[in-house]
Formats: C-alpha cells, sequence, structure tokens
C-alpha cells in the first residue's frame, strides 16, 4: 500500500486536528453538561423567517440563487454589508472593499495564503484563536506570542517584539487580535490599546489583522472603534462572520480591506471554492434589507446576558479563593484561571468524569503556556446546565487544589 503520510503535500503534513474538537468527542454524551463548544443557541436562529425568505427567493430568482456567483461576492449583499457598516460602525467602503467569504474561517485561510512563507514570524495574542493558530501553523508560520491582560494585548511586548525582530533582519508579516470578546478569554481591547496598536502597525510597516466575529454581540458598555476605522494607511484587514448573528450553517463572512488587498485575495479565493453560496448570500441580504436583521440580534443579546450573569453568579457563589474570571460585556465565552500551580490541562479528564467540560487554556496559547487556565461557553447552554454545570467544576477544581491551598481555603470557609 502507497506510503500516504510521505505522500502528503508539506501544507497537509502541517495541518493538526483542532485539540477543541478532539476534545469534545469526550463530551458526546448526554449527561455531560459541556462549556466547551463555541456554539450559538439554536433557539436563536430565525428558521421560519428563512424559511419564508427561501421559499421567495428560489421561485422569484432562481436565476441567481441556484447559479455561481461573482467570486468577490453578490452585489444585493454587499449593498447590505456596506450600509450595515457605514450605520454601526461609521466606516464608509465601496464594494471594491469587501471580498464575501464562506465564513470567517475560509478568511482567515485566505490571509494565511495571502501572506505566509514558511518560517515567517507572525505575532499573536496569548492566548488567540485556535482556528487562526491552526491556519497559520498549517502554512509554517513561526508564532510569536505577545503578552495580554484583561484590557487585551499588552503593546509594550509587541512593541519589543517587533523591535527585535526588525533588528534581526526578520521578515514578520501580520499582527492577528481579536480585540472584541476575545476567544476564548472573553476580553475586549482598550480603546488606548487599540490606538496604540495601530499606531505600532504602521510604525512597523506590519498588516494587522482584525478578527472580530463577536464585535456586534455586546450587551453592555460602550464599544471601542474598530481597528479599520482608526487606521489610515490601510494597514489593517477585518475580518467579519454572519455565524455569530444569524446562523452558522449559512457560512458566510467577510474581508473587508483596500482595494489592493481585496483584488489579491479574490484570486486565491477562486481557485478555492469559485464563489460562496449564491442562494445563501441572498438569504442574508434579504435578511438584513427587511430590518429583521436589529431586532434579531437584540435578542441574541438579551438571551446571552441573562446566560452570562449567571454563569458570574454561579462562580462567585461556588468558586473556592485563587480562582479568577474574566467579566465580558459581550461575546460567548469567559477565561477562568486557577492558581498557578494547578494544571487544567489534567484536570479536564476529573471534570469528565464529573459530567462537566470546558475547553483547555493551553490549546489557545502558541507557546504552549496557559496551563492553569480554562475556556468557558455560556451561548449554548441552558441556564439550569449553566448553574449544575458550574456547581460541579467547581466540585473538581475544590478536590484537585494542591493541599496547601485547600487549607487556606477551608480556613476562610470557617
Amino acid at each position: 500500500m502507497i506510503d500516504l503520510v510521505k505522500n502528503l503535500a508539506t501544507v497537509n503534513r502541517r495541518t493538526k486536528g483542532s485539540i477543541i474538537r478532539e476534545l469534545l468527542k469526550l463530551t458526546n454524551k448526554p449527561e455531560i453538561i459541556s462549556f466547551a463548544g463555541g456554539l450559538p443557541a439554536p433557539q436563536t436562529f430565525p428558521s421560519e423567517q428563512m424559511a419564508d425568505l427561501a421559499q421567495r427567493i428560489i421561485k422569484e430568482n432562481s436565476k441567481t440563487a441556484l447559479q455561481y456567483g461573482p467570486t468577490e461576492g453578490l452585489p444585493e449583499l454587499k449593498e447590505q454589508i456596506l450600509k450595515l457598516l457605514c450605520e454601526e460602525e461609521g466606516i464608509n467602503a465601496s464594494p471594491a472593499n469587501i471580498l464575501v467569504t464562506t465564513a470567517s474561517q475560509q478568511a482567515l485561510d485566505i490571509v494565511g495564503r495571502s501572506f505566509i512563507d514558511p518560517s515567517d514570524p507572525i505575532l499573536v495574542e496569548l492566548p488567540s484563536y485556535i482556528g487562526g493558530l491552526q491556519v497559520f501553523n498549517s502554512y509554517g508560520a513561526k508564532l510569536m506570542g505577545v503578552k495580554s491582560d484583561d484590557n487585551g494585548l499588552l503593546t509594550a511586548d509587541l512593541d519589543a517584539k517587533l523591535a527585535k525582530l526588525r533588528q534581526d533582519d526578520e521578515h514578520y508579516k501580520f499582527i492577528y487580535v481579536v480585540p472584541d470578546f476575545q476567544n476564548p478569554s472573553g476580553v475586549t481591547m482598550s480603546a488606548h490599546r487599540r490606538m496604540e496598536l495601530v499606531k505600532i502597525s504602521e510604525r512597523y510597516d506590519v498588516f494587522l489583522i482584525e478578527d472580530s466575529p463577536y464585535r456586534q454581540i455586546r450587551f453592555e458598555g460602550s464599544a471601542p472603534q474598530t481597528l479599520y476605522k482608526l487606521n489610515n494607511t490601510g494597514n489593517v484587514i477585518s475580518l467579519f462572520t454572519f455565524s455569530k448573528t444569524l446562523a452558522p450553517g449559512l457560512r458566510l463572512g467577510f474581508i473587508l480591506a483596500d482595494e489592493a488587498i481585496i483584488q489579491k485575495m479574490a484570486i486565491l479565493k477562486q481557485s478555492l471554492d469559485l464563489c460562496t453560496s449564491s442562494l445563501n448570500q441572498l438569504l442574508a441580504a434579504e435578511f438584513l434589507k427587511s430590518g429583521m436583521f436589529r431586532q434579531h440580534v437584540q435578542g441574541i443579546k438579551t438571551l446571552y446576558k441573562s446566560k452570562k450573569d449567571l454563569m458570574l453568579k454561579t462562580l462567585e457563589r461556588e468558586m473556592p479563593e485563587g480562582v479568577t474570571w474574566t467579566k465580558p460585556e459581550g461575546g460567548l465565552f469567559l477565561w477562568v484561571r486557577l492558581p498557578e500551580h494547578m494544571n487544567a490541562d489534567e484536570l479536564f479528564y476529573e471534570a469528565i468524569k464529573e459530567n462537566v467540560a470546558y475547553v483547555v487554556g493551553s490549546a489557545f496559547h502558541c507557546d504552549g503556556s496557559g496551563q492553569n487556565t480554562m475556556r468557558l461557553n455560556f451561548s449554548y447552554p441552558s441556564l439550569e446546565q449553566i448553574e449544575e454545570g458550574i456547581k460541579r467544576l467547581a466540585h473538581v477544581i475544590k478536590a484537585n487544589m494542591p493541599s496547601r491551598l485547600k487549607a487556606r481555603v477551608a480556613k476562610l470557609a470557617v
């Protein structure tokens, strides 16, 4: 039999399976309460409206809906995207600045194909979105982690790393960030850090990839400006998706960037899938045009806020001293930090025995750090599951704390 591994292309050999998807296989039992996935709540899907729209679109416009479309995206959807960007973000762009993609994961792949040569240094947050890390690794990038805190990426650390790369004459390509309700941490980058980040990207003449799948799901606080809006030099490439605000099954996203960049990316997309589904694009376009989208997103925000609030309240009540967590103002996730000497990777299997699951934080660190951290999702589980699941998780953490910490916790509880 032919040696498959020996004959695989380099990019295929570099591409590793997602640890999240491997761990999720262990959680696929009805008795397990899972905080591991990043799934939107199914009850938020506008099923009836989509059914009505699909019937009308296919009946009245099947020549477009069931046909190949332009690689850059259908004009009908681009028009609605531009209107949305203008009304919500104050961004005045043109159709030439938009490339419709098969969700934002394809956008990440196009970014990787566009810029990465093997061994190119790429700067990413610690922690960072694992789907992005997976793509960049597959193209042979040398991932360099930049420290972050509850206000986002630490720009001083970024500046120092870029200065060293420039001194060593390294061909660094881009900085990748998720600035709004970051996956995995739930943290939003502060307005001050955003300004500093944009200035750094301009000073070092490096692209800034702004991955923004959760920005519209803000249920409290005020939104800092997008990096794209703050930038005046064309350095920022922004990625958006309808997976979290409409339905992930539509597989719709888009890239917002300088026209010259979009032209190059469109050529790459031709080789990937020719075009994104015309039917799905028309569905999204009509949903946006109808005015239903704003009300729909408001419903999502109301539901997710109630779930987030309950998770925070239960964490506060159940977790022992030494365990901390982020308090996101939107999105789908929050981030838990265990005492420094605890290992969330090992604890995962103990949690499974207690029928509760999370995602290990080390999976989101390109340098293998973060072993005392975990990501919890609050969008998918029910309110009842959130309360019971956090109780189970707290029990596992307490039972596995080092003895010196157990003694301290017990003393405080008296």
